[in-house]
């Protein structure tokens, strides 16, 4: 066993470590061996109530699933609704279908071929109309357009040029008067007023502003110079305040306190798992030993004498049985279902039969398909569309 072996020392361990191992290994083991004895325990019985009980089950009910919902439905469909759908169909091609076609042949074409020669000869009167009446007229219609648009073009130019001289009379001579006589000596003077305006407050910026301006940054240096010698000054104090009062505690504590106890911490961690990883493996072996043990004591006091029991007294039981019970009753079975087969198979051939007399009734004999002559015609013969040469469609 892995615990009876005193493990290699690693190197980088210490003596801590090597302490730890062996009774930490012992706990374990103590600890982890019933929690593998139930967990192969529960995955046994799983698996002999999964083998035994559950999949025969579930084959049962599968079985009998099938039996309650799917043959019926499969027995409905062959012997009743296939059959009921042939006949529908049967009488749907009877009742529609072949009037259908009848009416298509005899009515619908030759009135479809008569509308068509109608509408050919509407549209031949239509063209002749468009090329003997529509045409002219249309000539003659485009050139009378013509001769107005000719008209009025002209009256448009003449009214384009008077008014174009009033409007300059009237707009343009008045407008670039007052532009000249009014309009720029006003700007000129407006102009004028507005540089003196800028000279004047130019004069005020550099003279007044500017020097106070001047003033004022210097006196906010000063003062943001006193301030940031003051904020400095607070600012070291509170660091060495800080540093010596938590900074260098705390790494102090972490060095000295936490460092230590972490690292014995991690030690203890890692030798607990792999004392559980050893200890799983010696609980695997030692489980596997009691299934064993358990497996035997199982099959000597009930496997054994089962199998006897059934060797013994149930086969021969079994094939008497058979081959007094069971097997007559098979070959009366199988005579049973020979009998009704060729009964279905004769209903069946009646009513083809009947099917058959009811559509010569109706219809009358069905017509003899004539043969054709597939032969090479002769050298008088003209070859037509339904002659061939080829050696596969020769007689």
């Amino acid at each position: 066993m892995d615990l009876e072996k005193t493990p290699p020392r690693q190197p980088g361990e210490g003596c801590l470590t090597v302490a730890i191992r062996l009774p930490v290994r012992i706990v374990v083991l103590v600890l982890v061996v019933p929690v593998r004895l139930s967990w192969d325990a529960m995955v046994v019985g799983g698996r002999v109530l999964r083998d035994s009980v559950l999949r025969p089950v579930g084959r049962a009910l599968g079985w009998l699933a099938r039996a309650v919902f799917v043959w019926p439905w499969v027995m409905m469909w062959r012997y009743a609704l296939v059959p009921l759908g042939r006949g529908v169909a049967w009488l749907g091609h009877v009742l529609i279908v072949v009037p259908a076609l009848w009416i298509h042949r005899r009515v619908l074409t030759p009135l479809g071929h008569g509308v068509l020669r109608v509408l050919r000869g509407t549209g031949a009167g239509c063209a002749w109309v468009y090329a003997r009446v529509l045409t002219p007229v249309g000539h003659a219609v485009v050139r009378l357009l013509r001769g107005v648009g000719y008209v009025l073009v002209v009256l448009g130019a003449g009214a384009y040029t008077v008014m174009a001289w009033l409007g300059r009379r009237l707009l343009v001579v008045p407008a670039g008067w007052l532009y000249r006589r009014v309009l720029t000596p006003l700007g000129h003077g407006v102009v004028r007023v507005l540089r003196g305006i800028g000279a004047g407050c130019a004069w005020l910026y550099r003279t007044v502003l500017t020097p106070l301006g001047h003033g004022i940054v210097r006196l906010a240096s000063g003062v943001a110079w006193l301030v940031g010698m003051a904020v400095t000054g607070i600012g070291v104090a509170l660091y060495w305040t800080l540093r010596v009062l938590l900074v260098v505690p705390a790494l102090a504590v972490g060095r000295w306190i936490l460092a230590p106890v972490g690292r014995f911490l991690l030690v203890v961690g890692r030798e607990i798992g792999t004392a559980i990883v050893h200890a799983w493996r010696v609980a695997g072996h030692i489980s596997l030993v009691v299934g064993r043990f358990l497996a035997a004591v199982f099959r000597r006091i009930f496997v054994e004498p089962v199998r006897w029991a059934y060797r013994t007294v149930l086969t021969p039981v079994g094939h008497a049985l058979r081959d007094t019970v069971l097997r007559p009753a098979a070959e009366i079975a199988r005579g049973v279902g020979r009998a009704t087969r060729q009964a279905l198979a004769g209903a069946r051939e009646a009513a083809r039969q009947a099917r058959a007399d009811i559509r010569r009734m109706l219809f009358g004999e069905p017509r003899e398909p004539q043969a054709v002559s597939r032969r090479e015609p002769q050298a008088g013969e003209t070859r037509t569309l339904g002659s061939s040469t080829t050696a596969l469609t020769k007689d």
